[in-house]
């Protein structure tokens, strides 16, 4: 055939086209790796993720110092002020590797440009180790299958995209080497070679560990394996040194070279896992030596299932070292975790059918139909015969990844993997089944007379045609064509196109914006060199690494308790928070918030969620152990008014809530409804000259874009060293109400509440907002106001009155009523909104105060401009504290709403000595 005609010879090696075909493939899937690995690069030439950043750094830190100070090195910008040991805590290997191959092809590149594209390379040589791997399993056609199908697979792709410089790309490459050469040298008929191949598979299994813990997971496999091994296998002399001298080299190397795994490994259950099995082996060959023939395999069963009760119970006994949560969880992907920090991860979430649907789409089939095959072969000489122990391991290998990588979705490389050995097993079985049918001799019916049945002649007939043959490829492209091509922005090539996170922030949008590179910059340059910054453990490595700043937790999470409180501070009262952050050595605190800003008008409003802070704050309570309820709203994302005024993560949102917005039935209302999304007006809390816990000294530029769209912003405050807890935070000092010029002696008309517990007087300003006042006097001179509620009541923040609604109404409609006509706002700035201010409360549009208004029980300057004042407080604040201290609802009602009613509200002449 035209595939095996030689080309030239090298040494003993004849090279056939055929081989030549089999590079041009392998060169293909390389290739179409690298392109599709690289996409993210449209957006920006940057590492990507989080853990990048930490080992750039590391790495960088091995080239400047050298190995031994590497191996000693306690990062004390990490964790402070603990810090961080490295070399027991990191993926040693990775860092190595690439220092390693940095100083042998760097040439003039930079690292930090080398490491980018590291991920990339590296995967994409993954593709030809699989080649290699599943050759061995199922042959040359299976494995070029393989190695097309892996340079594709969704998940691996995007867990190995360009500046992913993480463990994952480099730990699978490591890991699936190891194991190709532990079967190779099953397969190894030369004593020398197959020793080199299995103790060659055993180093790179071991460095594949110690790379990335996911590789763990090929354990499950190899147990199975070693114990099926003697029931499949006649050569039990080999056995008997083979498995044993690959399981001590990986148990060497990965417990006394490397820390992590280190000598918990071996000597816990997952060491245990490997070395119980090989023991297995060993005892049950020697059972089936000393057994006769006929009940050989009865003695080794049992053997095996006491083998295996005894083992338990030593699991059980806690004789070995714990199994993390993880782990046990790939055993039983039922198990729900207790811990929220986990929870958290998205990487830690189960896949979803669709998901993973579309990631393996027709692989599943082609999956599937080999299993078919496999045991359809009982010819024993068969390749495909379920007595070879290639294929007994690629269908172990297959059915044990599918089934732990459904527990979450980091693990998903594991099941692609799986899928793709099976895949492509099964396709090269149909292929060759379909394919290979070429032709065979048919008797002709009417043979010659005289012609004796021997000597009938006969012709060529093909028992499948040429166009079925054309046709069968055509369907097979197809089929495989489909999930690259379609749907045309979630196909297998457009999906894994993002941008790198430190780009788009980690936020759900496909952007691409400097705010955060020029964050770290400017804290770089801006801080002092020995600053702490406190934020959320998710931001880190780009704090340490860009901003060269240390943080208190990082992506390492080595120590929860500190996570946990950094959560807690930062949904604390700001007085609780300040002091905090003053003991935990922070100088600066960082947040992160991510929406879409529109313009109304003259009116910019934001929309928060999309990733940053505003979408993780419900986590931060669960890790925080507190009660989500007095934060959230019932659809658990909105944030209540008690958030927005008591805890120092929403005054440091620069948001006011404006008004809620269904957007089903367009409508609005000032008070929560389930449902509504929630509009805001953006309100600076804690200015760069103001006296309160924090100050605004930096803001990333995208909130300030002039146009609609995503804003992606970082906010870096400073701890303020001179704040004295529960003194003013205003941007000035405390006002002093200018006396308006009137006719009355005591500057305005004074309107007295009356109340359950008292009055309330406050000075109507109609110097400072005259219509406001007018319209106020009009309206209580009626009558309107006798026999309403104060119904809306936020500790720290406002009471809020005037809605006739609230006299007889449902409660559903409180916040909604209205004097039928609406007034314009009058705003000041002779006056600010300090604690017992009374104002004119309003919808979204500025123009739409009406009857409303609202006491203010602490100072709040993000009002300020905002919405007009008009009014201040002169005597009666106990009872103001009173109603404010009433038990509400989760829609910040009264529950007794006759507490809170104003029986009357009548207005006095200035002079009065009522």
């Amino acid at each position: 055939m035209l595939q095996d005609a030689k080309l030239f010879t090298v040494r003993n090696f004849d090279f056939h086209l055929k081989h030549l075909l089999i590079i041009g493939i392998l060169a293909i899937s390389f290739s179409i790796s690298v392109m599709v690995r690289s996409q993210a690069a449209d957006y920006g030439f940057q590492l990507n993720e989080f853990d990048p950043f930490f080992n750039y750094r590391a790495t960088q830190y091995l080239l400047d110092h050298g190995l031994d100070a590497y191996v000693h090195w306690h990062d004390d910008m990490s964790w402070y002020p603990t810090g961080r040991d490295v070399y027991s805590t990191a993926q040693v290997p990775l860092h190595v590797t690439d220092a390693v191959l940095y100083k042998i092809f760097g040439g003039g590149m930079s690292l930090y440009d080398f490491t980018i594209l590291f991920p990339v390379i590296f995967g994409s040589m993954t593709a030809i180790v699989v080649f290699a791997l599943v050759r061995v399993l199922g042959g040359t056609s299976a494995g070029l299958f393989a190695s097309l199908f892996f340079s594709l697979s969704p998940p691996i792709i995007v867990r190995g995209t360009i500046g992913w410089f993480k463990s994952e790309p480099l730990g699978l490459f490591y890991g699936l080497l190891g194991v190709y050469l532990f079967l190779s040298g099953l397969k190894s008929k030369n004593k020398k070679v197959a020793i080199a191949k299995l103790s060659g598979g055993g180093f790179f299994l071991a460095v594949g560990f110690a790379s990335w813990g996911g590789i763990e997971f090929f354990l499950i496999p190899l147990a199975i394996f070693f114990v099926a091994l003697p029931f499949i296998r006649k050569d039990h002399n080999f056995l008997l040194w083979a498995v044993p001298l690959f399981v001590a080299v990986t148990m060497a190397i990965a417990g006394g070279l490397f820390a992590r795994p280190g000598p918990s490994f071996v000597f816990g259950a997952r060491g245990l896992a490997m070395i119980g099995p090989a023991i297995l082996l060993v005892i049950i060959i020697f059972v089936q030596k000393y057994s006769k023939e006929q009940h050989r395999v009865r003695n080794s069963l049992l053997v095996l299932v006491a083998l295996l009760i005894i083992g338990g119970v030593i699991m059980e006994s806690s004789a070995f070292h714990t199994v993390s949560f993880r782990y046990l969880n790939a055993v039983n992907p039922f198990l729900t975790s207790e811990d929220p920090l986990v929870d958290s991860v998205a990487e830690h979430a189960t896949p979803t059918l669709t998901q993973n649907f579309t990631y393996f789409s027709v692989l599943m089939l082609f999956a599937g139909l080999g299993i078919w095959l496999v045991f359809r072969k009982r010819d024993g000489n068969s390749r495909f015969s379920v007595r070879n122990e290639m294929i007994v391991f690629a269908l172990i290998i297959g059915m044990v990844g599918a089934y732990s990588g459904s527990t979450f979705s980091r693990l998903e490389l594991l099941t692609s993997t799986s899928v793709i050995i099976l895949s492509s097993i099964g396709l090269a079985i149909l292929v060759g089944d379909i394919l290979g049918r070429d032709t065979k001799p048919v008797s002709v019916t009417e043979p010659k007379k005289g012609a004796g049945k021997k000597d009938a002649p006969t012709k060529k007939a093909e028992l499948l045609g040429r166009l079925p043959k054309i046709a069968f490829v055509a369907v097979i492209v197809a089929l495989l064509l489909v999930p690259t091509l379609y749907p045309v922005n979630a196909n297998w090539i457009t999906m894994t196109k993002a941008p790198p996170t430190i780009l788009n922030g980690g936020s759900n949008f496909a952007i691409a914006t400097d705010d955060w590179p020029n964050a770290m910059s400017w804290l770089k340059n801006n801080t002092p060199t020995d600053s702490v910054v406190a934020s959320w453990w998710d931001y880190g490595y780009w704090v340490q690494t860009l901003g060269d700043r240390k943080t208190l937790a990082d992506n390492a999470t080595i120590d929860t308790h500190v996570i946990a409180n950094i959560a807690r501070m930062l949904l604390s009262s700001p007085d609780q928070a300040w002091q905090m952050l003053r003991d935990s050595g922070s100088n600066y605190v960082l947040v992160y918030v991510v929406g879409q800003k529109f313009t109304s008008g003259n009116q910019d409003l934001y929309v928060l969620g999309g990733g940053g802070d505003e979408s993780k704050k419900q986590w931060f309570m669960k890790i925080g152990g507190l009660d989500s309820s007095k934060f959230l709203q019932d659809d658990s994302f909105t944030p209540t008014d008690y958030f927005w005024n008591n805890t120092l993560l929403g005054k440091m949102f620069p948001f006011t809530t404006v008004t809620y917005y269904d957007p089903n039935t367009h409508n609005e209302s000032p008070t929560y409804s389930t449902g509504y999304t929630a509009i805001y007006s953006k309100t600076i809390k804690y200015p760069a000259d103001g006296t309160g816990p924090l100050r605004l000294i930096y803001s990333s530029p995208s909130i300030d874009r002039k146009d609609s769209g995503v804003f992606s912003e970082v906010l870096i405050y400073q701890v303020n060293p001179d704040y004295k807890p529960g003194t003013q935070q205003t941007t000035q000092p405390s006002q002093v109400i200018t006396k308006p010029t009137s006719t009355t002696p005591a500057g305005g008309n004074i309107a007295v509440i009356n109340t359950k517990f008292g009055q309330i007087k406050f000075q109507l300003l109609d110097n400072v907002a005259p219509k406001t006042t007018a319209n106020f006097i009009k309206l209580a001179q009626s009558g309107f106001y006798d026999g309403t509620v104060f119904h809306r009541i936020v500790p720290g923040f406002v009471i809020q009155g005037g809605d006739k609604n609230s006299i007889n109404g449902s409660r559903s409609t409180w916040g909604l009523g209205d004097a039928g006509y609406t007034i314009p706002p009058e705003f000041s700035t002779s006056v600010n909104f300090t604690k017992y201010m009374v104002g004119m409360a309003r919808g979204s549009d500025v123009n739409s105060g009406s009857s409303q208004f609202f006491i203010t029980l602490d100072d709040t300057p993000w009002l300020n401009n905002q919405y007009t004042l008009f009014g201040q407080v002169i005597s009666g604040q106990d009872v103001v504290d009173k109603i404010a201290a009433l038990k509400t609802n989760s829609d910040s009602q009264p529950v007794d709403a006759d507490s809170a009613r104003v029986s009357t509200i009548t207005i006095e002449s200035g002079n009065s000595t009522k």
